[in-house]
């Protein structure tokens, strides 16, 4: 017990933490050489037996462990910042935030009570009051920070189930629960939500989409048609950067339907609710005000790293209603409602829960929100350039005009292939070119194509580097179609 009590001291010094930080900073450095490759060249099985090792017993001198991150961890990882990562809507991380990660770790704050977390409690209120702010969702409004906006989505649609069904926690949803009525290029994280809560994904109703938006023309017919069956909607998921185009429903004219009808909106804007920091792109995010709740990830358009989702609610105390139980050893405060509003777990489907708050915090301070918003537009400017340059392009097409940073589009060569045939072309393609190490991409299918997709998510990347991309898979292209 000596030896690893003195081990433990040890490892607090400036010399233990300097290893780390000396690790992280030579990999920042080196995400700058683009002939560097992107991700592994290796397999998964390959990977699985560099690690197939007995339980460590004994441990080891940090100065091993450091060397094991660096040969069999980062060399294997795929390297966001690498300028030609170009795929999921995973952030290369605003620096000063990845410098409170460790910050966060050492604090160790749970923020489901005040008590356990005096700062982080009044810090995430706070943040979340600012964002409240920015949607315009009004005085009464709070929320709460998630895991990501898949739970962000379904603590609001248990807000909604408390709204529609107040007795649902005690008794159950019943014989005829109510629907959930969402556009038919929403996240799975609604449908997801719908089967978790009890509703059963049958009385999921999926509406169609005009131009990879929800029509809203076939949601008022969808609504009317419910009203004639007398089902109960208990809400209406509208989306603000869809995840396969980066589309925005029309909110303004979505709102003022569910508002009529006295129903219940929640908006998810995990990407795109980011835009209220832009100048330039807030007006694509025009009626988020009229939403009841919000998903929103900083983590993606604002460039956290992960994990740092959001829940915004109209009414906190609807948020509040959707978790209605007491635990004697929490959620206590002085005995008053006043004191309660502090503590996190109270509307939240977490207890143990990090302070991710503190690095949202700091990016705020550091770079400002006209900063961020700026990196906002810049990564929106790539996107639109990207897009011009596959139109000058007569083997590439785009499949829809780019509203923020996420562009699809194909190889169709000279035009003369049918659709199966470049829809195997394009899945090879991404297959061939991600493996190369040149660059990542992702993939889709969209209106009925296999498709390639891309997701401007570094600040560090140019126009000249999806010029470099589009080379690459214009050129591979024409490989797999000549059978090489």
């Amino acid at each position: 017990m000596t030896h690893i009590l003195d081990d433990f001291e040890r490892d607090m010094t400036p010399e233990s933490a300097s290893a780390f930080v000396q690790l992280v900073t030579e990999y920042l450095a080196a995400t700058r050489d683009a002939s560097q490759r992107v991700t592994s060249a290796h397999t998964p099985e390959e990977l699985a037996a560099r690690f197939a090792e007995p339980l460590p017993m004994g441990g080891r001198p940090i100065a091993q462990i450091v060397a094991r991150l660096r040969d069999d961890v980062i060399a294997e990882s795929n390297h966001l910042y690498h300028p030609r990562y170009v795929g999921h809507q995973v952030s290369a991380p605003l620096p000063a935030a990845v410098w409170t990660e460790p910050l966060v770790s050492a604090l160790n704050q749970s923020v489901a009570v005040f008590e356990m977390s005096p700062v982080g409690t009044v810090l995430e209120t706070q943040v979340i009051r600012w964002m409240c702010e920015l949607a315009g969702l009004g005085a009464g409004a709070g929320g709460t920070l998630t895991s990501g906006g898949t739970e962000a989505t379904q603590t609001a649609l248990l807000a909604a189930r408390a709204a529609c069904r107040p007795d649902a926690w005690a008794n159950g949803m019943g014989a005829n629960p109510p629907v959930v009525v969402y556009g038919e290029h929403a996240h799975y994280a609604v449908s997801r939500a719908v089967g978790t809560l009890g509703l059963g994904v049958q009385n999921a109703v999926r509406v169609p989409s005009r131009d990879h938006r929800m029509d809203v023309q076939a949601l008022r017919s969808t609504l009317d048609g419910l009203a004639e069956q007398k089902r109960d909607v208990m809400a209406v998921v509208a989306t603000a950067g869809s995840t396969a185009t980066g589309s925005f429903d029309d909110l303004e004219a979505i709102g003022a339907l569910c508002e009529s009808r006295g129903l219940w909106l929640h908006v998810d804007g995990a990407h795109g609710a980011s835009a209220l920091l832009s100048g330039r792109h807030r007006h694509r995010a025009a009626g988020l005000s009229r939403a009841s709740s919000i998903a929103w990830d900083p983590h993606k358009m604002m460039l956290l790293p992960l994990s740092a989702g959001a829940v915004l609610v109209r009414d906190e105390r609807a948020l509040e209603a959707a978790f209605a139980q007491q635990a004697p050893y929490l959620f206590h405060g002085r005995g008053d409602r006043e004191a309660r509003r502090w503590d996190q777990g109270t509307r939240s489907a977490q207890c143990s829960r990090r302070a991710d708050v503190f690095k949202l915090w700091v990016a705020l301070q550091r770079y400002g929100a006209d900063g961020i918003g700026a990196l906002f537009d810049h990564l929106c400017d790539v996107t639109r350039a990207m897009y011009e340059d596959v139109a000058r392009r007569p083997a590439l097409e785009a499949m829809h005009e780019p509203e923020c940073n996420i562009l699809c589009f194909r190889w169709v060569g000279d035009g003369t292939l049918g659709g199966e045939r470049l829809d195997a072309i394009n899945r090879a393609l991404r297959e061939r070119y991600n493996a190369s190490g040149h660059g990542w991409i992702t993939a889709t299918d969209l209106d009925g194509r296999r498709v390639l997709r891309v997701t401007i998510m570094n600040a560090r990347t140019t126009v000249e580097h999806t010029r470099e991309v589009l080379d690459e898979l214009a050129r591979l292209g024409g490989e797999i179609a000549a059978g090489r």
